[in-house]
């Protein structure tokens, strides 16, 4: 005889059938990375993690739409909601009729930010983990737009971002988010608020934009050398950087006899400056 039972957690349903437990109508997938949140208390403190509570807001993967049902009760928020999973699409449709018109259904990859807000704009949303390195990295192509984010990582993704100098988790994802972001990682959460339930914990952290508004150096070449430095993360700045030559004069600085783990922002940009000169 097949078991079914019905009920509501997180004003989200779920059924179990054959023993398997399954959010009505949307069957998590893998290849998307889906882990939806089921917990409405971390829903609302996600939400009312946002320091802009009003302006205009990207919601990143809906899923079953804990939190675009909790964001839509905002009324000074100016809404869209980007899902690329047409049943999530069709879910939310039937389940949040005030959703109409607010929801883009994409890649969030893929999408020109500028075609949705021409303004400044918040980013906010449970990260499916297998994208979210991509998505902080679309988030810093849109940096002279997103003046803040606030998302659910992999624990260990997050600690990266915030990471310090001397860190051996400090790295691209640090230097570069730090360049143009002040990071806070604001809290954990367990494995058990999550269905299906992931293998690792995880953590919110929030970007702030901070009051740099163009390094002072080419920012493309930034880029270039910070994930060259820490590609050969175990080679000291002379060796890691032979690619370039900011001059023999330089490369007898003392920076370069360090690893790139230990330099910070501003360390960067004066590399950066030096190939500039000898360029």
């Amino acid at each position: 005889m097949r078991l079914i039972s019905e009920w509501r957690i997180a004003n989200s349903e779920w059924r179990i059938a054959n023993g398997e437990w399954r959010m009505a109508n949307v069957r998590p997938k893998k290849y998307l990375g889906q882990h939806f949140l089921v917990d409405g208390n971390i829903a609302r403190k996600i939400a009312g993690s946002l320091l802009a509570p009003t302006g205009n807001v990207i919601e990143v993967g809906a899923g079953k739409g804990i939190l675009t049902r909790i964001l839509l009760e905002n009324k000074d928020l100016h809404f869209i909601a980007v899902e690329i999973d047409s049943e999530s699409i069709e879910y939310l449709k039937s389940a949040l009729p005030e959703s109409e018109g607010k929801i883009i259904h994409g890649d969030f990859l893929k999408l020109d930010m500028k075609e949705i807000f021409s303004l400044p704009f918040s980013v906010i949303g449970n990260f499916p983990y297998n994208i979210s390195s991509q998505i902080l990295f679309k988030v810093l192509e849109n940096r002279d737009l997103v003046t803040e984010m606030v998302g659910m990582f992999q624990k260990e993704v997050a600690e990266r971002i915030v990471a310090k100098p001397g860190s051996k988790i400090y790295g691209i994802l640090s230097v570069l988010t730090q360049a143009f972001y002040t990071p806070e990682l604001l809290f954990t959460v367990g494995e058990q608020v999550f269905y299906p339930p992931p293998q690792v914990k995880s953590a919110v952290v929030r970007l702030t934009r901070n009051m740099t508004g163009r390094l002072e150096c080419d920012e493309k070449l930034f880029f270039t050398v910070v994930k060259k430095a820490f590609n050969q993360r175990r080679k000291t700045l002379r060796n890691a950087l032979k690619g370039f030559d900011p001059g023999k004069r330089f490369l007898a600085a003392d920076m370069f006899s360090l690893r790139a783990e230990r330099l910070e922002v501003n360390d960067f940009v004066q590399i950066c400056l030096m190939i500039e000169k000898t360029e």
